[in-house]
């Protein structure tokens, strides 16, 4: 009996192939103990080192506008607006006419007065002319002394009458002038609330004139922080935007409290008016109480977590540096700044921009 034969199991070459990749893709066991994830490419960030600095103490207060030389023009007589010699926005001299009013009633009356005069004048100088000549003739007994007596009364009433007429003539004079509205002051023409053909009184308000070189800011200072007034405290004044459009110092600070508003008043002279400045605006005031110096980090730096603030702070150098998330205790908010007061040195840097990209400990490269 003859023993069996075995046929050895051959494998064509393309499986041992195939075999060989799949393994070489999938990894053996020493290959997934050594490999290791690799490490995120660094996060681009804006940078800025902070710097100590003059840090100001302030209040914000709501200021108004007033000019020292401001005048409500108003006019002296009654009667009816013929003409208006400028309009609104002018800018004037003292003594520029501003409005003529109707004078012929008050020109007739002067008339009337110098044509009075001119005939008392002419009986006064007859009494005169009387009086000398009878003066001879009560000398040489050619008349008797109450007759002389008689003319000199009748001069002495003359002269009276001149001289009262005299009077009412520089009155009527006077009047009439007042029927041309002069400005009293130099300054700006405000609005003209009369028109031609209107009448007025002395009561009618017929324009006002404001001097622009010489203003001030009437700040309402709450009486908590009165005990901090004092002249000569640098007070900012800002515009809608909040840019400072000038600094000046408190020239005034009332010795008593408003009693309406418990507040104390004080005044900022401001002269020559900056830019889009008017009369009787209200501006944006910010008193300096002290200047002292410290840190302060951008708003946009600094995140807040459950009451907590918290920066990030760049670490290390080149390729190393990372971003470590840091506590902080912040204070009032200057501009566009918090004022530091603990968590952080000069000299370090911090991540003003990216910061909702990185967590504690992030690479992170300087754009």
């Amino acid at each position: 009996m003859s023993s069996p034969t075995f046929i050895r199991p051959t494998f064509a070459p393309s499986l041992i192939i195939l075999a060989a990749a799949i393994l070489a893709a999938c990894g053996g066991p020493q290959a997934s103990q050594g490999a290791r994830p690799a490490a995120p490419p660094p996060t681009a960030v804006r940078l800025i080192t902070l710097e100590q600095h003059a840090i100001e103490d302030t209040s914000e207060f709501i200021a108004a506008v007033r000019s020292l030389r401001s005048a409500t023009v108003q006019p002296e007589v009654e009667g009816i607006v013929t003409r208006i010699f400028v309009k609104s926005g002018d800018r004037v001299r003292a003594g520029t006419p501003l409005v003529q009013i109707n004078a012929e009633r008050q020109r007739a009356a002067v008339q009337s007065t110098e044509a009075t005069r001119a005939g008392t004048e002419a009986d006064a100088t007859y009494w005169r002319g009387q009086v000398k000549r009878l003066e001879t003739l009560v000398g040489a007994g050619a008349i008797s002394r109450q007759e002389f007596e008689q003319a000199e009364n009748s001069l002495r009433t003359a002269e009276a009458r001149l001289g009262a007429l005299d009077a009412q003539l520089r009155e009527g004079q006077v009047q009439l002038q007042y029927h041309r509205v002069d400005a009293p002051q130099a300054g700006v023409v405000g609005d003209i609330a009369v028109r031609q053909g209107d009448r007025v009184t002395t009561a009618t308000a017929i324009t006002t004139l404001d001097d622009d070189d010489g203003l001030e800011a009437y700040i309402e200072v709450p009486v908590g922080r009165a005990p901090d007034l004092r002249t000569g405290l640098p007070v900012h004044l800002l515009d809608a935007d909040g840019t400072v459009i000038a600094t000046h110092p408190i020239s005034f600070v009332a010795t008593r409290v408003d009693p309406g508003t418990q507040a104390v008043l004080a005044k900022v002279r401001i002269g020559k008016a900056p830019p889009g400045m008017r009369v009787q605006q209200f501006i944006r005031a910010r008193v300096v109480w002290r200047t002292s110096e410290g840190l302060t980090v951008p708003v946009v730096a600094v995140n807040r977590i459950s009451n907590q603030y918290f920066c990030f702070v760049a670490e290390g150098t080149g390729d190393a540096m990372v971003a470590r998330q840091r506590p902080v205790r912040v204070g009032e908010v200057t501009g566009d700044d918090y004022v530091v007061l603990e968590g952080l040195k000069p000299g370090e840097r911090i991540v003003v921009s990216g910061i909702q990209k990185i967590g504690d400990g992030a690479p992170v490269r300087a754009e």
